[in-house]
């Protein structure tokens, strides 16, 4: 079992202060793997501290240098691609494969991505009467979630080091692993001692600590919704901004004419990429009724041919569930959709046949859904896919935007139809006949899937702060 019990503060690698010690298991043996140490507000305030002194020098270093700097982090991050997708594995589930190249890969594209939207930024407009600076924040607190480990830290990371900030950074504890060879990535491109923290720890600890601190001018949080209002709660004493990426609940509007094999298809595989653990995975699949049955009888073959088995093993099967409280949570969801009444036509809450331990689910599909059902409503983030039926187009949108998320939404069908339908869905994205964030678009979402947004142009700005001068010389 590898022990990374240290954090990252001020450019070394130090003991925390009173912290205790974490063991995480591996959800496909239930096995302890890794240990961490979690941290305190002790160990908060020496990264707060690093990182404000840092401030004074990296706010003021230019855009090729900070260009410059994020192209050695990119080169160093390829270097360990490998380590980063074992840790991934053991940690949380993800097959090698998976690892290799999309969870790997993710954190690469958003560095590419900030790269290309710092070059051509204008860090001033000319209105006429007065000029807009934007300027870097200050001090930025960041809590990542463990499902897309590197995606979420990379899409915060990038554009606060863009943008001339300095970070705190408390990554998920039940995948820690992964952020510590981030750190180690950071310190071999060359990061300036105190620009980048890292301070390993729990919600109710470093997560508290971070949101509450006075020296942290911004705090970015990336998972659910219950927590991000706790996260926004103890924020709220000291007037920061507060950038939240949250819950979702994503519909997949498949049109009526909608040709299944080319529409639905690619839309239909975002429940069961990475175990359907991604905030965006459009669970709700709503199908015109008349077409109910031969939807279930399509997804039925897809879902019931995935297989499942060992993350260590390379290969496009589906690894396990991050941890036994959601393996618990899934199987109740499901169980809860049985007794009232949906039809499950594959899948179920029984471990794999293949399988006789460790926190695997069957990728699984209901027909005859109800928009009042509690799988309906409760986000899953497991490979469950629900087919809901509706009786005219203008239904089908109005059960679409029936949930108190807003992150993203899926249509399936012809995209000159699908692209009318577009405005009428309230989430952040809408994807036609696709079901993944596009590089560089902007991601975040509307109502209780939280604010601000992440990625490209729009992703840089919310990392910045603006100021208006007015009265300089013409």
């Amino acid at each position: 079992m590898r022990e990374r019990l240290q954090n990252y503060i001020d450019g070394k690698w130090v003991d925390s202060e009173g912290g205790k010690r974490h063991e995480v298991i591996n959800p496909a043996t239930e096995e302890a793997c890794c240990a961490i140490t979690l941290g305190t507000q002790a160990d908060v305030d020496k990264a707060v501290a690093a990182a404000q002194r840092a401030f004074k020098t990296f706010s003021k270093t230019t855009r090729e240098e900070r260009i410059a700097l994020m192209q050695r982090i990119i080169e160093e991050y390829k270097k360990r691609v490998q380590d980063l997708a074992v840790s991934m594995a053991e940690e949380m589930g993800a097959p090698l494969s998976l690892g290799t190249t999309a969870q790997a890969g993710a954190g690469i594209g958003a560095f590419m991505g900030t790269i290309e939207a710092l070059k051509n930024f204008d860090f001033t407009e000319n209105h006429g009467a007065y000029t807009v600076a934007y300027e870097p924040i200050g001090v930025v607190g960041m809590i990542t979630p463990w499902n897309w480990p590197l995606n979420q830290i990379a899409l915060k990371v990038a554009p606060a080091l863009a943008g001339g900030n300095t970070i705190v950074l408390k990554p998920s504890e039940e995948c820690p692993t992964n952020a510590a060879i981030f750190a180690e990535i950071l310190d071999a491109a060359g990061v300036p001692a105190g620009v980048f923290n890292l301070v390993q720890g729990d919600g109710p600890g470093v997560g508290q600590a971070i949101s509450s601190h006075p020296g942290i001018d911004m705090v970015s949080f990336t998972g659910s919704t219950r927590a991000g209002i706790l996260v926004a709660k103890a924020a709220a004493d000291t007037v920061k901004r507060v950038h939240q990426e949250l819950g979702g609940k994503s519909p997949n509007l498949v049109l009526p004419d909608a040709d299944f094999a080319q529409h639905l298809a690619p839309t239909a595989m975002g429940p069961l990429v990475n175990t359907g653990q991604s905030c965006i995975s459009p669970t709700r699949i709503l199908v015109p009724r008349e077409r109910e049955a031969e939807a279930a009888q399509f997804l039925t073959a897809m879902y019931s041919a995935t297989p499942v088995g060992d993350p260590m093993q390379e290969g496009n099967h589906l690894g396990p569930v991050v941890n036994k409280a959601q393996y618990d949570k899934i199987r109740d969801l499901i169980q809860s959709a049985i007794d009232e009444g949906a039809k499950l036509e594959t899948g179920g809450p029984d471990l794999p046949a293949n399988v006789n331990r460790g926190y695997y689910i069957q990728p699984t599909v209901f027909s005859g859904v109800t928009p009042d059902m509690r799988i309906a409503q409760e986000e899953i983030f497991g490979p469950v896919a629900t087919v809901m039926a509706y009786d005219s187009l203008e239904e089908g949108i109005q059960i679409a935007n029936d949930t108190s998320y807003g992150l993203s939404a899926v249509i399936s069908g012809d995209p000159a139809k699908a692209a009318d339908i577009a405005p009428e869905l309230r989430a952040g994205m809408v994807a036609i006949n696709n079901w993944g964030p596009t590089p560089g678009a902007p991601f975040g979402g509307y109502k209780q899937s939280g604010n601000g947004r992440e990625g490209g142009l729009h992703g840089l700005k919310d990392f910045m702060e603006v100021k208006s001068i007015s009265g300089l010389p013409a």
